[in-house]
């Protein structure tokens, strides 16, 4: 790590208390050169570039401007247009040109004016984004879901750990309320023993083959496919998000793609698979065997699964029931001896019994980690040099499930799984399938 770097994250570090002001600094600073952003100077903030541009990468910079101990000082995208409208939302918000702009993402960690990063291009750059920021001692805000492969995500883990950065899992539902308190009456027991986990996600699309067109000027097309497979350019391949031609929850095709993604159970998933893991009390661990199938479509450009039903088994004696909607509502049911409570998006929470809702955990019971938010949560980590709410190891784990997922659907058979060892039991082929290829000159 650049010693500017670390210069900075231990002044923020000494300096903060409870709020972010400018108690604590050795020497007096003019107000004029504090900046339109807030009280911290721009040189003691935590500067952060902004990898991928999408809805999700401009909604994590958005969120990181409003932060008065950030500045963001560089954007990142394989798309003109993206570049420049990033440059321009950061511009116009510290009302200056200092905006960095970056093409390719490995320029951008290389600096020494960067501190942390966001990571959000599609699926299949995050595991050598994230690998890459490691390396160069980058604080990381990394969105879900891992990668392609349970040994990237592995790769990336041992990185985090090497390298000793801070590490922040875009799967912002543990900082709701009503996600964490059902979590917490679950894990106290208040349910009685818990027995199933029902997990619904939005089942996944098909859509045309489509015919080769030119690459258009301004795409660096090439470095958008990456480490996939080549495969000639079309619009709809790597279409990023248009609210006027909204597929399926606002994603592109390409979310849907097998080369850069595994669909709705994977992207849209991990963030209730990671909720069922943290109310059984297994964020850190996994099952140890499963069962289920999938269908996928039979022609055209997306190939991942559209429907699934899949039974995962806890060595606790839990089972984890994962499916479309179609089959299990959306959102992450828990059911036990003597109750059950549902948690899902758009502040909802039910419980059988009602009352269960008013219950109140008390100071000696499982309290988990509350947060006021997770870009604020990864800030704070930063500074503290601790752990996110939703750590590196958490991350691993909730996302192999995703992995296991798609891999019982393709086998169509029964596995056993070791989470200690993180591989199947006994079958080669299985194990075969937790690599992924990368195509020259990507590799881990």
């Amino acid at each position: 790590m650049k010693n500017k770097g670390i210069n900075r994250r231990e002044f923020l570090k000494r300096t903060a208390v409870s709020t972010i002001g400018t108690i604590g600094f050795p020497y007096v600073v003019a107000s004029s050169a504090l900046g339109k952003a807030g009280s911290v100077a721009p040189s003691n903030r935590i500067s952060i570039g902004s990898i991928g541009l999408g809805i999700q990468g401009t909604g994590n910079m958005r969120a990181f401007l409003q932060e008065k101990d950030v500045q963001v000082a560089a954007v990142c995208d394989v798309r003109k247009n993206k570049r420049q409208m990033g440059k321009r939302i950061v511009d116009e918000h510290y009302d200056n040109k200092g905006c960095e702009v970056y093409n390719d993402f490995r320029e951008l960690m290389a600096s020494d004016k960067i501190d942390a990063v966001s990571i959000a291009p599609p699926d299949h750059w995050h595991v050598l984004m994230g690998l890459e920021a490691a390396r160069n001692g980058k604080d990381m805000y990394y969105e879900k879901p891992m990668g392609l492969s349970v040994r990237h995500s592995k790769a990336v883990r041992d990185a985090v750990n090497k390298y000793g950065v801070v590490f922040q899992f875009g799967t912002q539902q543990r900082s709701g309320r009503n996600f964490r308190f059902g979590c917490e009456l679950v894990r106290n027991g208040r349910i009685g023993k818990l027995e199933t986990i029902y997990v619904g996600v939005p089942p996944g699309i098909t859509y045309p083959n489509q015919p080769t067109e030119p690459v258009p000027e301004g795409f660096d097309y090439d470095m958008w496919l990456g480490p996939a497979p080549w495969a000639p350019y079309s619009y709809q391949r790597c279409r990023p998000f248009e609210k006027e031609t909204e597929v399926n929850w606002g994603y592109g095709i390409w979310y849907h793609i097998y080369d850069y993604c595994l669909g709705m159970p994977a992207n849209w998933g991990i963030h209730h698979l990671d909720i069922a893991q943290w109310g059984n009390g297994t964020e850190k661990s996994g099952p140890v065997e499963m069962e289920g199938r999938g269908e996928f479509p039979k022609d055209g450009l997306a190939n991942c699964l559209l429907t699934w039903d899949v039974k995962f088994k806890y060595a606790n004696g839990v089972t984890l029931s994962y499916a479309d909607n179609a089959k299990n509502e959306q959102g992450i049911k828990f059911v036990g001896t003597d109750g059950w409570v549902f948690v899902r998006r758009g502040n909802n929470i039910e419980a059988n019994p009602k009352s269960l809702l008013k219950s109140v955990i008390g100071p000696d019971e499982i309290h988990l980690i509350e947060s006021k938010g997770p870009h604020r949560n990864f800030l704070d980590a930063v500074k503290s040099r601790g752990k996110t709410i939703s750590p590196i190891e958490d991350a691993v784990c909730s996302d192999t499930m995703t992995q296991l997922n798609d891999i019982v659907t393709r086998l169509g058979r029964k596995l056993k799984w070791d989470p200690e060892k993180e591989e199947f039991i006994g079958d080669s082929e299985a194990n075969r399938m937790l690599d992924r290829p990368m195509r020259n000159p990507w590799h881990l």
